[in-house]
């Protein structure tokens, strides 16, 4: 996994650490890795049937046409 720094709402980060205090997940990080699957299943729905090597040539296809 790699390490990122991102800013978020203050609102974001206290219901995100509510969640965390009642357990509903073991830390913000696994809180924000479930939020981003979920995003990226709804905006990528052939995400989740793509095998790693299609998907990182569709990525790269993507940054190379912008």
């Amino acid at each position: 996994m790699k390490i990122i720094t991102i800013n978020l709402p203050e609102k974001y980060l206290a219901a995100i650490q509510v969640l965390n205090d009642l357990g509903v997940y073991p830390s913000r990080s696994e809180a924000i890795r479930v939020a981003l699957k979920n995003f990226l299943g709804n905006e990528l729905k052939m995400f989740n049937n793509l095998e790693d090597e299609t998907f990182k040539m569709l990525v790269r296809s993507s940054v190379n046409n912008r």
